[in-house]
């Protein structure tokens, strides 16, 4: 067995002579069942003198199975009877992380001068004949659940059915042909899998596909029962509520790969199954428990004798705030969503996350809490914290152009914005109806870092270790005086997730800082928010009453019907990518903030119309489906 370290062999002898001394002949013995014993530790028996010439092949093939584990061989004594000696050897093989404690026994021989060992498949396990191998096979440990809020199930072991062909009920030489038409029955490739079931051996089943037993019709199990050679096993896997469910964020469990192994430095091996993405994969070491080791005996014929056994442990469970029911109304919200999109839904009091839904959209990426979009007129909230503190009471008036520009660069209004809102209105108005004009034209307002230090008040700019992917934004510093016009409506360079604009809407609820937990449990406590600037009581009570004039009096106003309680939004709208050469208007990213009772959510659409038309109504029908 190979040794990945060299580990020093204790070697104790109490050596009972027949006609002979310690020393001498017994000392020759004992001298040369130490190289066994070294050899066996070292999984290299080349200084060994046996009695064949084949028994160094022997050893190699009857030892394979323990290639890789870590053996400790030690000599316990040696006992002599004339030409014959024979030597007790104590093991201790460490079986990843299971220790089979075993002893075993060799038999040396005087030839002329010199002693020699016997081989025998007894001296790796006692007992062990020549017509049989050691099999050494790893227990899967049951894999921890992820459970959501009030332990609800998320991943859970639920009931699947795998089908495929089982050789060894396949009449001879119909294997392929059944495989065929079991992939053509299931919908999947014929050709390559009619290759695999070719491929395996003659006892094998061959999986073609796991699916859900819920979509597993009784009309189908009796289609595949009448292909010889077909079957459709009953079995349970972990898996989540649907399909799609937070996918993006829970990730997948598959069969670990090379690399996997190799970073895992031991704790992994080939053919386990393990995390690969997502939080499956941060956790998995939590998650995936301790496997179970078998030992056995196994002959030609007949039932393996187990020589060791070391019962698994269970992985233990993972428990995140997210809850079930909304989650699936958001993602049920987002179905129809061609772009990418999210929702994320936050508790204000408590900063945890109850819904990161990545829309079909975003094709398996996690836009809810890692997307990093610009967040355009959401970042208003922010902007009118920086100016708030300046000094600008929301009562006080600002010009709210059509258009303005800045060192060449002109910017206007989004599309549809209301004509008779133009001309000198209040903070609270501009707030309320998203004057671009108006915000940048109170640019001057804002020295050095002070809208960065706004941004870090409510939650945006700063990142935190949360034990999640996460993206908490950014507002660097502008580099030009147009870049510091276009920060304050959120473009420039001014980025933010989803997470990171549901966190603003919370933190203007709970009026301080909110840093959002998603995962729970005794090690998973949030970092705390330390911003160099503190949201104040005063502060978040000003904020609160721009965002709930956004429902009365601007953007939002198709909220106002989920009301009492009171609603608190904000639309957003930002351009992206590049003019065309036609000059027609950029592409928009569309955002809607809303924040009812202790709820916190943010809607965002990659590519749309505004932020009221497009992410409005989901924002809308989740805040229903919530009360």
């Amino acid at each position: 067995m190979n040794s990945r370290r060299t580990v020093p062999v204790l070697l104790v002898l109490a050596l009972a002579a027949t006609g002979c001394g310690f020393f001498g002949e017994g000392a020759q013995a004992r001298d040369e069942a130490e190289k066994l014993a070294t050899g066996l530790t070292k999984g290299d028996l080349g200084a060994v003198a046996f009695v064949s010439d084949k028994s160094r092949t022997a050893y190699a093939a009857q030892a394979a199975p323990l290639k890789g584990f870590d053996s400790k061989v030690s000599l316990d004594q040696v006992t002599r009877s004339g030409d014959t000696a024979k030597a007790r050897l104590v093991w201790s093989t460490d079986l990843d992380g299971q220790t089979w404690k075993h002893t075993t026994s060799a038999t040396l021989v005087k030839r002329g001068d010199a002693w020699q060992v016997e081989w025998k498949p007894s001296i790796l396990a006692k007992g062990l004949g020549a017509d049989e191998t050691l099999r050494v096979a790893r227990v899967k440990a049951e894999r921890g659940d992820i459970l959501g809020a009030g332990d609800q199930p998320i991943v859970v072991p639920r009931p699947v059915v795998r089908f495929g062909i089982d050789k060894a009920q396949a009449p001879a030489g119909t294997a392929a042909d059944a495989a065929r038409r079991l992939a053509a029955l299931l919908d999947i490739d014929a050709t390559s899998y009619a290759t695999n079931v070719t491929k395996a051996g003659p006892k094998a089943f061959v999986e073609a596909i796991v699916l859900r037993r819920a979509q597993v019709s009784s009309d189908l199990l009796g289609r595949v029962a009448a292909i010889k050679g077909a079957r459709g096993i009953s079995d349970q896997l972990p898996l989540a509520p649907a399909k799609g469910f937070a996918a993006a964020l829970l990730g997948t469990v598959g069969p670990v790969t090379a690399e996997l192994v190799k970073k895992s430095e031991g704790r992994l091996r080939a053919g386990d199954d393990a995390g690969l993405s997502g939080l499956q994969r941060r956790y998995d070491e939590q998650l995936f428990g301790t496997p179970g080791i078998k030992v056995s005996a196994v002959p030609r014929t007949g039932e393996p004798e187990v020589l060791f056994e070391a019962d698994p442990k269970p992985g233990e469970d993972l428990h995140l705030s997210l809850v079930p029911a909304l989650q699936s109304k958001a993602e049920q919200l987002l179905d129809g969503v061609g772009p990418a999109s999210a929702v994320v839904a936050i508790r204000p009091s408590t900063g945890e996350v109850l819904v990161a839904a990545s829309g079909p959209g975003s094709k398996g990426y996690n836009t809810a809490t890692f997307g990093r979009y610009a967040p355009g007129s959401t970042f208003k909230v922010v902007s009118a914290l920086a100016l708030l503190r300046s000094g600008l009471e929301p009562t006080a008036t600002v010009p709210c152009t059509p258009s303005l520009t800045v060192n060449g660069k002109v910017f206007k209004n989004y599309s549809d914005y209301p004509a008779n809102r133009l001309g000198t209105i209040t903070l609270t108005e501009a707030l309320a109806n998203s004057c671009n004009t108006a915000f940048i034209s109170q640019r001057g307002r804002i020295q050095g870092n002070a809208l960065a230090q706004a941004a870090e008040a409510l939650g945006v700019g700063k990142d935190y270790e949360v034990g999640y992917p996460s993206f908490f934004g950014q507002v660097p510093p502008p580099s030009s005086e147009t870049e510091r016009a276009a920060d304050l409506i959120g473009q420039g360079k001014v980025l933010a997730s989803p997470l990171a604009m549901a966190v603003v809407a919370a933190s203007v609820v709970r009026g301080s800082t909110v840093v959002p937990t998603l995962v729970a449990g005794p090690d998973a406590e949030a970092p705390k928010a330390a911003p160099a600037a503190p949201l104040t009581g005063a502060e978040a009570r000003q904020l609160r009453a721009l965002m709930h004039a956004v429902v009365e009096q601007g953007s939002g106003a198709a909220l106002a019907d989920l009301q009492p309680p009171e609603v608190l939004a904000k639309t957003g709208t930002a351009e992206y990518g590049s003019a065309s050469s036609g000059g027609g208007p950029l592409p928009t990213h569309t955002w809607m903030l809303g924040a009812q009772g202790d709820l916190a959510v943010a809607v965002f659409v990659a590519t749309g119309e505004s932020g009221s038309r497009t992410s409005g109504p989901i924002l809308k029908a989740f805040l229903g489906a919530a009360r």
